[in-house]
């Protein structure tokens, strides 16, 4: 994994805007609707293309293929784990309809219309990995994409094993913990082929934090054990990938609610850092996660580890200033180290087919003051 060394690295977190006619193609395949394969293949093919094409025109260090394979970043495990079918008895609501956040605010959440959710599935046997054809298609079509690109790093996203449980119902197992190891065992399948092909693996990892807001009952001491059993479950997914090819990344999710309820950095940090990882991404861009630049005052990073901070958001559809984004890079800098710090993005821009939180040309121009923002932090912090 490159660090900054001679200047300040640009990466986002994953999901980028996928073109009006891919989605028209996810969607049917979702609604299993007639299609002709190999046209949907052609088209996924050159929309990986372009969006590798962008990104380097824009001028991100550390790329991605946009997530354009999946239908979003965790339901495109329903087809990659096998033991698993349908849940027909899942109930299809908003998944914050009972969290902290709703009860605090339950006129705005009564009035946010319910997206259109994939299915949902139960398992229902012992879990196994059968993505692996799914998988090679996002590689070679990442490959075929870079071909002639000029990159410093490339990045392939997969969901945590804390993640897709949450994602995936419990109906087989014995224990929650019994399946959560079962789930991370088959993910570790995956996590290896990335690194094998020769990219960063990311970790998705939103559970890990929005499990304490969709869960009001539970205690801080509470949310620490639950957590500590997920990170002893990544980190077994992860044994035998060295940690400077992985990076981690949490986040509040795509809730563009107040969040007032959000776990703070400093109740969290010593969890995330005890993940297997050589960089961490998270939020730090948005209003209400901005001032926690200041955690690093007192926890020390520790060594040969990057730092990956949300230094544009998704929760907003201002587009950044470039030098605010310069302010937000230097203030990590200044306390962790230049070369530790990546300038990054909150979270994905497009988590799921079809997401219209931030329109596309926005989402190009936040990238676009991402980059100009390095430049001027890196003027400065190297003059």
């Amino acid at each position: 994994m490159n660090r900054s060394i001679e200047r300040v690295l640009t990466t986002h977190v994953g999901s980028l805007p996928r073109p009006s006619d891919l989605l028209d193609a996810i969607e049917a395949e979702q609604q299993d609707r007639p299609t002709d394969k190999d046209t949907r293949a052609a088209r996924l093919r050159r929309a990986v293309k372009e969006v590798v094409c962008t990104q380097v025109e824009i001028g991100i260090d550390i790329i991605d293929d946009g997530e354009f394979g999946k239908p979003s970043f965790v339901s495109y495990v329903n087809e990659r784990l096998g033991g698993f079918e349908i849940d027909r008895d899942s109930p299809r609501q908003n998944p914050w309809a009972q969290s902290r956040e709703a009860r605090s605010f339950p006129e705005f959440y009564a009035a946010s219309p319910a997206a259109a959710r994939p299915n949902r599935m139960i398992c229902i046997a012992p879990v196994t990995y059968r993505g692996m054809a799914r998988l090679q298609i996002d590689i070679d079509n990442l490959k075929h994409a870079l071909d002639g690109a000029n990159v410093l790093d490339v990045f392939m996203p997969a969901i945590s094993p804390a993640s897709a449980a949450d994602w995936l119902r419990h109906g087989y197992y014995k224990s929650d913990e019994e399946y959560l190891f079962a789930i991370a065992e088959a993910l570790r399948e995956e996590y290896e082929a990335i690194v094998r092909a020769g990219f960063l693996l990311q970790i998705d990892d939103p559970q890990l934090v929005t499990y304490w807001t969709k869960t009001p009952e539970l205690t801080l001491e509470q949310w620490r054990k639950w957590a500590e059993m997920r990170v002893e479950a990544l980190n077994h997914a992860l044994r035998n990938i060295p940690a400077e090819k992985i990076r981690h990344h949490t986040c509040y999710g795509i809730n563009m609610g107040p969040r007032v309820h959000d776990l703070e950095l400093k109740d969290v940090v010593d969890v995330i850092l005890n993940i297997r990882a050589g960089a961490y991404s998270f939020e730090a861009a948005n209003p209400r996660h901005e001032h926690e630049w200041t955690v690093w005052e007192q926890v020390k990073l520790p060594e040969g580890k990057s730092l990956i901070p949300g230094v544009i958001s998704h929760s907003t559809v201002l587009v950044e200033h470039p030098e605010l984004v310069a302010q937000r890079i230097g203030r990590f800098a200044k306390l962790v180290g230049r070369e530790k710090v990546i300038a990054g993005a909150d979270c994905g821009f497009a988590t799921f087919a079809g997401s219209k939180e931030v329109h596309p040309s926005i989402v190009w121009a936040k990238l676009r003051a991402l980059v100009a923002g390095a430049q001027l932090a890196t003027k400065s912090l190297w003059a």
